[in-house]
């Protein structure tokens, strides 16, 4: 029921506001919110930049044609959502590419730091939550959304650096959340067997009564510290005791042996392990939000099963009347965009379960960058293409827009879950509220 049908209640039966609450959740008297159709989100990340010319459709509306990075797409145009003129507009410390990767989901600055990229000024990391963390926390805040691990983080190729280039989702301020590069570390998150569950078990009683004996010993500041300690420990103990409840609705895929982690070469038999691994734990409910992050910012890998032994970045800063970087760089987002079809792919082809349709009508898939251009190193225009459903936006259409800060579409994306927050990362970038997408 509607806030209007809920006021005529009120109003018709002489009740004040304050009852409703109450009476909400009353079957009888058919005020109870229904529930709402599963949601899920992926963000989809690649790095330095896209070349422009071969990426965004000329026309705007329905009626437009996908250029060369995007063929792959093809078969779900009807499906996607192109959101030309959404940029960074977050300032202060760091370089755009700094900016561009920590920035990019949290809309907020960086804190002062001492790691120095190609700016004056050296930064840290992000002072604010990340979108897919925000929503993340909303679901697991319900019980009707709540799942096993709220949230995956998958890398593919990330490097075991942790620095600014290097995050893009952050639980909070000063918190990076680091991506699992390793597909058999990632199925040994999601499929193992605790067999020393008892003996684990132990050891955090143990670290609980340390912590709690300290406490009294310490600083407020260290004590704050502490207390980010103290919640590892509960949701380590959170995901020992849903391990033993999760009963998975379909098998683990079988993984393919010996693919190395950190092996360039290997980058494409990682990516479709990590695909398959983030399908599974869709389909088994044991998360509703995830990311999936190629490489990183300022990232080098080299695309030699794409006849390429240039290094990415370095390709990436070539002028653009270099005609032959210009087609290596066409052919490496065209490669990811590839990958993303995969992705997409799979999602509808999976039945939904216990509901209709297919994993990809409840999944939103946003595919995203750090830079708009990787030679100009902008902060405008950064990609944003949105592929599948669930959220409520009107699909199969290529927008236009003016330099849209990049806040008031993770307002939209936080909105469209029911999560009615006002501002997102930096309040001044927040004018106008979320970007109208329905």
């Amino acid at each position: 029921m509607n806030r209007v049908h809920r006021r005529e209640f009120i109003k018709r039966f002489g009740l004040s506001a304050a009852s409703l609450p109450f009476l909400m959740g009353l079957p009888s008297l058919g005020l109870a919110s229904p529930a709402r159709p599963r949601q899920r989100l992926v963000i989809m990340f690649s790095p330095n930049g896209t070349i422009p010319p071969a990426f965004w459709p000329d026309e705007a509306g329905s009626d437009f044609t996908l250029k060369e990075i995007m063929t792959p797409l093809e078969a779900f145009k009807d499906r996607m959502l192109v959101l030309q003129g959404v940029s960074n507009k977050v300032r202060g410390d760091g370089d755009n590419h700094m900016r561009g990767m920590s920035c990019l989901l949290t809309g907020i600055e960086l804190f002062p730091g001492n790691i120095q990229g190609g700016s004056d000024t050296p930064a840290g990391w992000a002072s604010g939550i990340s979108i897919d963390q925000e929503i993340k926390n909303y679901f697991q805040s319900r019980e009707d959304t709540r799942t096993r691990f709220g949230s995956l983080e998958f890398g593919v190729g990330v490097t075991d650096r942790a620095d600014p280039w290097t995050r893009m989702s952050y639980a909070g301020p000063n918190k990076p959340v680091a991506p699992i590069s390793d597909p058999y570390q990632m199925y040994e998150k999601l499929y193992g067997q605790l067999k020393d569950k008892e003996s684990l078990q132990s050891i955090l009683d143990d670290v609980r009564g340390d912590l709690k004996k300290v406490r009294k010993l310490i600083s407020a500041e260290d004590r704050r510290l502490l207390d980010d300690h103290e919640a590892l420990v509960r949701q380590m103990e959170k995901e020992i005791k849903e391990a033993g409840r999760q009963k998975l609705r379909v098998n683990p895929p079988a993984l393919q042996e010996g693919v190395v982690a950190n092996q360039n070469d290997d980058v494409p038999r990682l990516s479709r392990m990590q695909i398959d691994l983030l399908i599974n734990s869709f389909v088994n409910d044991m998360a509703r939000v995830a990311t999936l992050q190629y490489t990183k910012s300022v990232g080098m890998a080299h695309m030699n099963w794409l006849g390429i032994t240039d290094g990415h970045h370095s390709l990436s800063h070539e002028p653009d009347k270099d005609e032959k970087a210009h087609d290596k760089l066409v052919k490496i987002n065209q490669w990811f965009c590839g990958e993303l079809r995969y992705l997409v792919e799979k999602l509808a082809n999976t039945p939904e379960p216990g509901d209709h349709g297919s994993l990809l009508d409840h999944t939103l898939v946003v595919w995203t960058n750090e830079l708009g251009k990787g030679s100009t190193h902008t902060l405008d225009n950064i990609p944003f293409v949105l592929v599948g459903g669930g959220f409520g936006f009107k699909m199969g259409r290529s927008l236009k827009l003016q330099k849209v800060p990049h806040n008031r579409l993770h307002l939209a994306l936080a909105h469209a879950v029911g999560h009615r927050i006002d501002t997102f990362g930096k309040a001044a970038l927040c004018e106008g509220g979320p970007l109208s997408l329905a």
